[in-house]
């Protein structure tokens, strides 16, 4: 069983990427943006908006949040079920041996993806702020807004290459540093909690083999 742990391990974190990045994620980032431009455009009795000092209106943060944990829930329950089920069903069908099995390749390939994310996510994260604030020696390294001398006013085509792509390069290393990877954390305890919970069922079907077990 260890080696169909793999898959559960990534497939677990996508989900998680996806609310941050795309998929609901995105649908989300819209109705956030259409809120905030309802909230901004509305006129109060004096014909002032929230941008322009009305003391009538209020900032209304409450739908915000709402849009917020309404689509990271909705995104998160298909990988909650799988992490639950999973050593439900290789108890119930193939015994404690597989259970077994699950756990070790959780823990084991869990551990290794999660401090992969962690590492790679801190150094997109790291890339661009060594860009953004010029820290590098190399002037098409060294991203401004406003070069000053000859030098940064040539190389700022190829910098603001080099800031656009580590502005890319972030939006996935933010996910990983902060999102998907310590998610796998849940991965190993939810499994191990699961499985301890459930560990006399396992061993009351078939004296712990299972249901498919063939003598």
């Amino acid at each position: 069983t260890s080696w169909s742990q793999p898959p559960l391990c990534f497939t677990q974190p996508s989900p998680s990427f996806r609310v941050v990045g795309g998929g609901h994620g995105n649908e989300a980032a819209g109705e956030m943006v259409a809120e905030v431009k309802r909230q901004f455009s509305k006129v109060d009795s004096k014909g002032k908006t929230l941008l322009t000092g009305s003391t009538e209106l209020k900032p209304d943060s409450k739908t915000c949040i709402q849009i917020s944990t309404q689509a990271s829930i909705r995104e998160m329950v298909a990988p909650a079920c799988l992490v639950i089920l999973s050593p439900l069903a290789a108890g119930t069908f193939f015994g404690v041996q597989a259970v077994f099995g699950l756990l070790t390749g959780s823990l084991g390939s869990s551990v290794q993806l999660a401090i992969s994310m962690s590492n790679s996510g801190g150094a997109w994260d790291n890339c661009k702020k060594y860009i953004k604030n010029g820290f590098s020696e190399d002037v098409e390294l060294r991203y401004t807004k406003n070069p000053q001398t000859e030098e940064e006013k040539k190389a700022a085509p190829k910098a603001k290459e080099a800031h656009d792509a580590a502005v890319q390069g972030d939006t996935v290393g933010d996910p990983f540093k902060d999102t998907s990877g310590p998610a796998l954390n849940i991965v190993m305890k939810l499994q191990a909690i699961v499985s301890l919970v459930f560990a006399a069922y396992f061993a009351a079907i078939n004296r712990g083999h299972g249901l498919i077990f063939v003598q």
